[in-house]
Order: structure tokens, then C-alpha cells, then sequence
């Protein structure tokens, strides 16, 4: 569909990765290629992308996710990477730092997905957190972790056994004045309370 016939507001969306090895070329990125992939396939409003890849600095991170929200003007930022218990995993302490608002049941839910699959899941360290406008999430770093958390698990017919945590996520965007998100419900099915809903474009 061409950007000029789309029925639904433009949205700027930050996209950060947070590894030492990845930001200084060791390995390829995985993660930003990951949450585009299924962002493209989940929104149908147009999207503008911020990527940055940078190493695993608390005031780096927290200065990144600044510029992303009050400068680059992002609706919604998604980290990946940086929230286990090792010294080096600062994300959500850099994340905290830069938050007007703080939002638990991301980061409840996303270990309550994750312990489905590994008891580790109680390790993960992920926050959410609204700043301005804008809502940031905290995701993990592996690609199949990244899908599962955000869309959530279905069985062999598609029927939703566990929500994931981005159908909570277009609400919360309206909640905070942010832009209205519609999501392709073959991949994600937004909720909202049914006087905040509005037409199908």
C-alpha cells in the first residue's frame, strides 16, 4: 500500500541493540534485523526506523534511549540485549534512569512467556518504562525470545494460549498521546477497551 493511502497515522519507532561484541563487529547483529522483521509484519501504520548498536555503557544506553525519545521524536522504543544478571548487563538500570513513568507488567509478563520455555526466564531483568510520549520495553536478545515476547504463544490452530506483551502496547500509546497503532491480528491482536477503538481503515 503507498504511504499516502494509508488510512493510519505515520509512527517513528527506536530500535536499539545492546551488545559490546555485536557493536564492535565480533558478530552480526541479530537483533534490530529481528524487531523490524516483526514490526513490519504486525503494524499497519507506516513506520519511521532509528537503529542504533552500541555496547553494553549505562550512560551510553540511557543517552541513546534520550536522544531516540526527546530528539528523534520515537513513539515506541524497543532494546534488546543487556538484561541478564552479568556485570556487564546494565539495560534496565540505564533504562530506569531516563523514565517518567514506570510500566511492571511488561517485564511480568515477558518472564511469565519466557518460563514456558526455561526456568532461567526468572534471571531476565527486563523493565518498560514511559518517558514523555514515548514507551520504551526492554526485550531479550535472541531472535525466537524476541518473537515469543512480543506476540506471545498459540497452539497448532492459532488460538492465543498466553498473550504477548505487544498486544497491551497500542493502548498504552494512546494512554500516553502517542500515535494510534493498528496491528495485523493474523500476527498480533491489539486490545483495547471498545470505546477506545475506532474504525478499520
Amino acid at each position: 500500500m503507498p504511504e499516502s493511502a494509508n488510512p493510519y497515522p505515520p509512527m517513528t519507532i527506536g530500535l536499539v541493540s545492546i551488545s559490546d561484541r555485536a557493536s564492535s563487529g565480533v558478530y552480526e547483529d541479530k537483533g534490530i534485523p529481528a524487531l523490524q522483521d516483526w514490526l513490519s509484519r504486525a503494524l499497519k501504520n507506516p513506520i519511521t526506523w532509528q537503529t542504533r548498536l552500541i555496547p553494553d555503557e549505562q550512560a551510553g544506553i540511557s543517552a541513546a534511549l534520550i536522544e531516540l525519545v526527546d530528539t528523534a521524536k520515537c513513539d515506541l522504543v524497543l532494546t534488546t540485549g543487556g538484561t541478564g544478571p552479568a556485570p556487564r548487563d546494565v539495560t534496565p538500570e540505564a533504562t530506569l534512569a531516563v523514565a517518567h513513568k514506570e510500566m511492571p507488567g511488561f517485564g511480568e509478563q515477558m518472564r511469565q512467556i519466557s518460563l514456558r520455555f526455561v526456568p532461567t526466564a526468572i534471571l531476565s531483568r527486563q523493565v518498560a518504562v514511559i518517558r514523555g510520549r514515548a514507551l520504551i520495553i526492554n526485550l531479550p536478545g535472541q531472535p525466537k525470545s524476541i518473537k515469543e515476547t512480543l506476540e506471545g504463544l498459540k497452539d497448532a490452530d492459532g488460538k492465543q494460549l498466553v498473550h504477548g506483551i505487544f498486544a497491551a502496547v497500542p493502548y498504552c500509546l494512546d494512554l500516553i498521546g502517542a500515535p494510534y497503532v493498528e496491528t495485523h491480528d493474523a500476527v498480533c491482536k491489539a486490545f483495547r477497551p471498545k470505546s477506545a477503538q475506532r474504525p478499520k481503515g
